[in-house]
């Protein structure tokens, strides 16, 4: 009895990580930022790279379904274009007024002893914005955001000692593609999928992004995560998917009904001890020690 008592109190838990989406998942979608996102997102193709603002809506719907990201789209099909240009004309016009302190998330992230990521495809800055609002700026350790998975676009390498390995992981890949399309022609995604049987197959983006399998690859790597040991928050079903294939267990939230991929679906973040828990089972210290450089940002301000 002596000897069973004592292997339940070492078990292991069953998660060594929480690795969180940001946007529409540590707030919810009626904030109203997605939707400006994507007038802002529109207003840049339009007044940035003088597209005709009567094919937006179904160059971006293409976009977004094939690539990931619009943004990635665009990249893809030939638009140049300067990345923190980008991020500072979509994310710059949030209405990050919306957002509120979340004293409740704050204190349940903060009680749960496990290591937590940030993992988005968004911007450093936004994230630390989003972050500050909402007062969750040091609930985590770290965070895993577009400049993490896609530093070859300096012009420059990093001075930072925290970025350098960042740099080195994706040099050959990415580099390559940094300049290909300034001088290129515009691929017509919309006339391609106009045709009854394309033939051409869809030019490659150099944007690292979810839910590319590649891309959520890379960021277990740079964090130093075993899949099968982390629990990963999303509000894109595509982007669960994606994580479910590799081998996360993963949690839909915005919903309560499980879809494909999903091992949990909860309809708000703040349902976390109820919905799972698997999350409380384990008696685990309070000081957890991690192992391995997580992210870029270790600390986020405003």
């Amino acid at each position: 009895m002596e000897f069973d008592g004592c292997y339940r109190q070492a078990q292991r838990p069953k998660y060594d990580c929480l690795l969180f989406d940001l946007d529409d998942t540590l707030y919810p979608l009626s904030s109203g930022l997605a939707t400006s996102c994507r007038n802002n997102i529109e207003d840049y193709m339009v007044e940035k790279l003088g597209i005709d603002k009567s094919k937006i809506l179904d160059l971006g719907n293409l976009l977004y379904k094939n690539y990931g990201t619009t943004m990635a789209g665009l990249r893809a099909i030939g638009y140049d274009f300067d990345y923190d240009e980008y991020h500072g004309f979509v994310h710059g016009r949030l209405p990050y007024e919306n957002l509120k302190p979340d004293p409740v998330l704050r204190s349940l992230l903060l009680s749960l002893p496990y290591q937590k990521v940030i993992f988005t495809n968004a911007d450093k800055v936004h994230a630390a914005k989003v972050l500050n609002k909402l007062g969750l700026e040091d609930c985590f350790e770290g965070i895993i955001c577009f400049e993490t998975l896609n530093p070859t676009h300096k012009s420059t390498v990093s001075d930072d000692e925290d970025d350098i390995e960042f740099v080195g992981l994706s040099t050959t890949t990415a580099a390559a593609d940094t300049n290909t399309s300034s001088s290129s022609k515009i691929f017509d995604i919309i006339g391609h999928f106009a045709q009854p049987n394309p033939s051409l197959g869809l030019p490659k983006t150099p944007i690292v992004c979810k839910p590319s399998e590649d891309a959520i690859e890379r960021a277990l790597k740079i964090a130093n995560l075993n899949p099968q040991r982390t629990l990963f928050f999303e509000d894109s079903v595509r982007n669960i998917q994606a994580g479910k294939r590799l081998g996360l267990q993963t949690v839909l939230i915005g919903t309560s009904q499980r879809v494909k991929g999903a091992d949990y679906a909860l309809e708000s973040i703040h349902n976390i001890r109820e919905a799972i828990p698997e999350l409380l089972e384990a008696d685990i210290k309070s000081e957890v020690t991690y192992s391995g450089t997580v992210a870029v940002e270790t600390s986020v301000t405003a």
